[in-house]
């Protein structure tokens, strides 16, 4: 179904849809018409000779230097060209087609001036499949990521790269072949594409739907985990955590035992501890923390999605012209930030429940490390290894970029966001996290083919869905290809689908 973008209901669910799936956009027909609106006064205002930042005067450092009429003119396209100064490889298609979903729901509020030809040729782009080339850095976060866009932009003057139908091209040919007339560059139209936080936006709101996925199925793996440990199942009583309140530990108590329905672990039969180690017990409380912080950065980047994020913005109600600071990254990436390391915590609990597992002297009579001739065989012991790998690197990568400003522009740019550097090292903590509760995973699917009982029937969907990919751990094999198809696994999402196949949809 074509989403229809008109500056005010952008949601994460829809930009993904048309980042990573592809859905048809369409400019709503009230927003063409305020970008109409908006554009006729600029017109009105630069044949006044009103002065107006970045369309007839220079930027950043040189905001004081007016441009005569033929300037004007050409303005746009060296700004562009200057911009355009990022350094290494592509980002994925995903990420920039959402910057340029994002930055048509920006436009279509009809505050920032553009011409509607150019909105509609990003409109094109993004429903013919034309997907700018944008490197990977360059992006301080404010004054909006103003490198990557530019990448963008370029291919409305028919230059830059692109991808098209799977090939990288020239962005003339690209856009040829498209059959997408090159609009050009007019008085603020290239300031007007790329003057805002769109892809760091973009990017977070891609990384929150993932990561929101990914909660689930650490709830999973902590539900197979607890029951091969016979884990004291009164911690994950919903009541309990109603009598403190948090709305994340709460839904995360309600879905781990969701997926222990129908375990002999309920009825009774099996002697379990009186209480158990935090890893196991304090489960909800942690995946619920992560939960709460993720639902706040969700709120930011939604709001975000669908803000005037630009400068300079007109008001045409008003005849107003006001010069701020609505490129700003820093109320995405401080949020991002903590998202982060939410996931990262979530990790090393992950870790830690894997350690009980395979220690012999935790795991509740499991073998020594998962094997069947424990010395002989050394069973899932290097697991942890790369486990501990990789929650290293994710605790390097969760130290706050939204507090590492350097000054730039001579000083006129002299409090900047980070935000690309939060949403770069997030994608990577990811895909660190989606290898650690693979290992997890694993382990747990394990440990339960050891025991003798009935599980929960979403735990036993889940260790049905990981022995379709992985086969039990009989006698000692390079564990390499299991742990790549256990992260590719858990990125698929398809633990998830056969759980909620089997005891239905788990609450977000």
């Amino acid at each position: 179904m074509t989403i229809v973008l008109d500056g005010s209901s952008l949601t994460i669910e829809k930009l993904v849809a048309i980042a990573r799936f592809g859905e048809k956009v369409e400019l709503a027909p009230e927003a063409l018409e305020r970008i109409r609106t908006c554009r006729a006064m600029l017109e009105r205002k630069l044949s006044a000779r009103e002065i107006m930042y970045g369309t007839n005067t220079g930027i950043g450092e040189f905001s004081e230097v007016l441009l005569n009429d033929e300037q004007v003119r050409e303005f746009q396209r060296y700004l562009v060209y200057n911009h355009a100064a990022g350094i290494g490889e592509p980002m994925p298609v995903e990420y920039v087609r959402g910057a340029m979903a994002g930055r048509i729901n920006v436009h279509a509020h009809g505050n920032s001036g553009v011409r509607p030809e150019i909105t509609l040729t990003l409109v094109e782009m993004l429903n013919k499949g034309v997907t700018p080339v944008v490197c990977q850095q360059g992006s301080v976060g404010a004054s909006g990521d103003l490198a990557p866009m530019s990448q963008i932009a370029l291919l409305l003057l028919g230059e830059g790269e692109a991808f098209y139908q799977g090939e990288r091209l020239p962005g003339r040919e690209a856009m040829e072949r498209a059959g997408i007339p090159i609009p050009g560059l007019q008085a603020r139209d290239g300031l007007a594409t790329i003057n805002g936080s769109n892809m760091l936006t973009a990017m977070s709101a891609i990384h929150l739907y993932d990561m929101e996925r990914w909660l689930k199925q650490a709830e999973i793996a902590a539900a197979m985990s607890i029951e091969a440990l016979l884990g004291n199942l009164k911690p994950y009583n919903t009541q309990l955590h109603r009598l403190r309140g948090f709305r994340g530990a709460i839904v995360s108590a309600g879905n781990i035992m969701k997926l222990m329905e129908g375990s002999d672990l309920l009825s009774g039969k099996i002697k379990t501890r009186v209480q158990d180690a935090y890893s196991m017990r304090s489960t909800p409380q942690v995946i619920g923390a992560a939960r709460d912080a993720i639902a706040y950065a969700r709120e930011q980047v939604e709001i975000e999605l669908n803000g005037v994020g630009d400068n300079p913005i007109w008001i045409p109600e008003e005849n107003l012209t006001l010069t701020g600071a609505n490129f700003q990254g820093s109320p995405v990436s401080l949020p991002m930030d903590m998202a982060g390391a939410a996931i990262t915590m979530v990790c090393v609990l992950s870790e830690r429940r894997m350690n009980r597992l395979t220690n012999p002297a935790l795991s509740q009579g499991l073998p020594d490390f998962l094997a069947h001739e424990p010395g002989f065989y050394s069973g899932m012991m290097l697991s942890q290894y790369t486990a501990d790998m990789m929650i290293t690197e994710n605790r390097i990568l969760s130290a706050p970029a939204s507090i590492l400003s350097i000054p730039a522009a001579a000083d006129q740019e002299d409090f900047v966001s980070m935000g690309m550097n939060t949403a770069l090292k997030n994608a990577r903590i990811l895909e660190n996290a989606a290898g650690i509760l693979g290992i997890e995973f694993m382990a747990a699917a394990q440990a339960l083919d050891f025991r003798d009982f009935t599980p929960g029937r979403g735990v036993e969907a889940a260790r049905q869905a990981i022995r379709r990919h992985v086969a039990h751990l009989d006698i000692d094999r390079p564990l390499y290809r299991d742990h790549n198809t256990m992260k590719a696994l858990v990125r698929s999402g398809e633990i998830l689908e056969a759980v909620e196949q089997a005891v239905g949809p788990l609450d977000s």
